[in-house]
């Protein structure tokens, strides 16, 4: 059994793996975001022009969005995780409650349950995205009136995107440790043990 003493200072949390979808995935929508900037907002229109060129920038980097996700399958680890984030527990609906009341415990595993529901979220706004979105890119798959309501709920989801997108930035600014899990792998035991109390990491 180990004394607090022989334990590591820190844990692995996330392998090459993940953090490699997780850059990739973000750099891509970057991309995205800003080339639909710059479709949507007239003052950006004029700055950059060539719209033919941010349309096709802006359709290929939002196709280009799942591939990292698709290619990162082939990880055990990443499957791992996905197994985790999919599943929700009683300490999940605890964390909920207290996170609404502002009070209260929040355990959480691996994944707290906010990030479970981030990530929930995320993944059916970027199917809807890609649905909608193809609908516009290849006006012969449908009629005009389906078009036309493709392009509403695009463009409306698009903006409920940045700021859910804006809000994660946010988060990961406030949590320096999070974030340098997330870009070397590893955490404080401090960190994990407070943030994260039901996670057992593998030292």
């Amino acid at each position: 059994m180990h004394r607090p003493s022989d334990l590591p200072a820190r844990v692995r949390r996330f392998g090459r793996a993940e953090r490699w979808i997780h850059r990739s995935t973000a750099a891509l929508t970057g991309v995205c975001v800003a080339s639909a900037a710059c479709l949507y907002l007239p003052p950006l229109a004029e700055l950059v022009g060539r719209r033919h060129l941010v349309v096709t920038v802006h359709e290929w980097s939002g196709l280009a969005v799942l591939v990292p996700f698709l290619l990162g399958l082939g990880s055990r680890a990443f499957r791992a995780d996905l197994r985790v984030l999919n599943r929700f527990g009683p300490h999940d609906r605890v964390w909920l409650r207290s996170a609404l009341r502002r009070r209260g415990p929040r355990p959480a595993g691996k994944f707290n349950a906010g990030q479970k529901v981030y990530a929930a979220w995320l993944a059916g706004a970027v199917l809807v995205m890609l649905g909608s979105g193809l609908l516009m890119w290849f006006t012969g798959l449908a009629p005009l009136a389906l078009r036309t309501g493709a392009t509403f709920v695009h463009d409306w989801l698009a903006l409920a995107l940045g700021v859910v997108l804006a809000g994660h930035i946010g988060k990961a600014l406030g949590d320096p440790e999070a974030r340098r899990g997330m870009r070397t792998g590893f955490v404080g035991r401090w960190w994990a043990e407070s943030e994260h109390p039901l996670w057992r990491p593998r030292d």
